[in-house]
C-alpha cells in the first residue's frame, strides 16, 4: 500500500517522542496543517489527526469517532481526545527533541502542545514486565488488510486509524506475583513465550485473541514502553482499517461480553485513551484532500 504513512508499517524505532496538541479556540487549523505537511514525511513523524479538527474544518471522516470511555466492573477506561497526535520515530533522543521543537513552533499558535511522552525499546521488543510485545502481529500483506484503509477512494486509500493508550504499571505490584501468577496473567511463558493452553480465560491472550472475535478483530500494533522518572509503562498504538477491532478488543477485556476482565488490569491500567485518522500520503507528502486541502 504505497499511500500509507510508512512508519505505520515499519517496526517499532528504537526511540520515540509522542506528541498530543490541542486546538486554540480561533486558531487557524489550515494554515498549521499546510506547514504541518511541509515536515511530516509519515515515516520519521506519523500524523493522526482528531475528530476535534476534522469538525473544525467542517469535514467528515467516515469511521472516526472518539474513543469511548468504558467502565467495567471495577475498571474505568478514560477516553482523553486530542485534536492532533505525532508519533516522532528515530534512534538518537537530541534529534528527536530538535524535530519536537520545529513542529510545535510550526503548528503555533493554531495548535498547542498539551502532552510528550518518550518511548524506548526495551532488550528484543519486551514489555517492561518482560514479555515479549506484538506475538502475533499481521505481517505483510495482512498487517496492509488490518491495518490500512482500501476500497475508498482517492483521499482516503491509505489511510489508518490509530488507537493510543498510555498504561503504567504498577511494577511493584507485579513483581509480588509469583512466576506462575505472572505468566497466567499473560497467558503465555516469559522464557520461551510459548502460549499457556491451560490459562484462565482472564489471561490477557485469552481475552484478546484476535480470531475469536465475529468479525476478525486484527489490529497492527507498534507499542512501546515509556517512562518519567520511576513511572512506567507501556504506550499502546494500534492501527486500523477503522476503529471497529480495537473497540471490541477493549470492551472485552472490561468485561462487557461475560464479565471476566483481563489479568492485565491486577497491575497496570490506562491512563489515556484517543483515537486519530492518519491521512494517506501524495507526493511524499500528506494528502489532505479529504479535508478540502
Amino acid at each position: 500500500m504505497t499511500h500509507a504513512q510508512p512508519g505505520i508499517l515499519l517496526p517499532a524505532p528504537r526511540l520515540a517522542v509522542y506528541l498530543d496538541f490541542d486546538l486554540a479556540a480561533e486558531g487557524d487549523a489550515r494554515g498549521a496543517l499546510a506547514r504541518l505537511r511541509e515536515i511530516a514525511d509519515g515515516e520519521q513523524v506519523v500524523v493522526g489527526i482528531g475528530l476535534s479538527t476534522v469538525q473544525a474544518l467542517g469535514k467528515h471522516i467516515d469511521g472516526l469517532r472518539a474513543l469511548p470511555a468504558i467502565s467495567g466492573p471495577g475498571i474505568d477506561v478514560p477516553s482523553t481526545p486530542a485534536a492532533l497526535w505525532l508519533w516522532l520515530r528515530g534512534d538518537d533522543r537530541g534529534v528527536l527533541l530538535h524535530l519536537a521543537r520545529r513542529l510545535e513552533a510550526a503548528l503555533a499558535p493554531a495548535f498547542y502542545l498539551r502532552d510528550s511522552v518518550d518511548a524506548f525499546q526495551y532488550q528484543n521488543s519486551r514489555d517492561l514486565t518482560g514479555y515479549e510485545d506484538g506475538t502475533e502481529n499481521p505481517k505483510g500483506a495482512a498487517a496492509e488488510a488490518a491495518g490500512i484503509v482500501h476500497g475508498r477512494g482517492p483521499g482516503l486509500d491509505g489511510s489508518s486509524f490509530v488507537a493510543v493508550q498510555r498504561w503504567v504499571h504498577e511494577l511493584a505490584r507485579f513483581e509480588a506475583m509469583s512466576a506462575e501468577q505472572q505468566d497466567l496473567s499473560i497467558g503465555r511463558h516469559r522464557v520461551g513465550n510459548a502460549e499457556i493452553d491451560d490459562a484462565p480465560p482472564s489471561a490477557h491472550v485469552k481475552r484478546t485473541a484476535q480470531e475469536s472475535f465475529t468479525p476478525a478483530a486484527f489490529v497492527l500494533r507498534r507499542s512501546m514502553p515509556w517512562a518519567r522518572g520511576l513511572e512506567a509503562g507501556l504506550m499502546f498504538v494500534a492501527f486500523g482499517r477503522s476503529p471497529d477491532a480495537f473497540e471490541a478488543l477493549l470492551r472485552r477485556m472490561t468485561g462487557g461480553e461475560d464479565g471476566i476482565t483481563d489479568a492485565l488490569f491486577r497491575f497496570t491500567w490506562p491512563l489515556t485513551g484517543a483515537c486519530y485518522w492518519c491521512p494517506p500520503l501524495a507526493g511524499g507528502r500528506l494528502d489532505l484532500r479529504a479535508l478540502g486541502q
